[in-house]
């Protein structure tokens, strides 16, 4: 549980100091060898926590204290829980892998949003003109 919990911590402070780094940096501004050396090796590390170390502790933790395996029944034939009516078999192991397939949707959609913001930060945002109410501008474009 400690290892999943610091490796979690770890993850979203690294994160972090992606978004604090990016808001520092000006934009256009060209990077050196050894920058670029340096940000490869930190975001390697942060997807290597994202993608291998945060679902491998989860699966340890599951496999482990938290005992998800494949003869425990939480549901259908075979358990004594409210639903050992469904026709069909849910095990504790099936509630493990969802759990980890979830972390991997997560962690992919935090990725690609963090790619766009990265992207787009500094870009001017459009200023908007008032309109009448037929939605043509009240001033002339110059």
């Amino acid at each position: 549980m400690v290892a999943l919990i610091v490796s979690l911590i770890l993850t979203f402070a690294m994160a972090a100091g992606v978004f604090v780094y990016g808001t520092k940096r000006p934009v256009g501004k060209p990077i050196t060898w050894g920058e670029a050396l340096l940000a490869g090796t930190y975001i390697y590390a942060l997807l290597f926590l994202m993608y291998g170390v945060v679902p491998h502790q989860w699966l340890t933790l599951a496999d482990g204290p938290l005992e998800m395996r494949k003869d425990a029944i939480l549901a259908g034939p075979g358990s004594t829980g409210l639903l050992k009516d469904l026709p069909f078999s849910i095990t504790k192991q099936t509630v493990r892998d969802i759990v980890v397939t979830m972390i991997y949707i997560i962690f992919f959609a935090a990725q690609i949003a963090g790619w766009s913001l990265w992207q787009s930060r500094g870009k001017a945002k459009p200023i908007a003109i008032e309109t009448s109410t037929y939605g043509r501008p009240l001033v002339k474009a110059r």
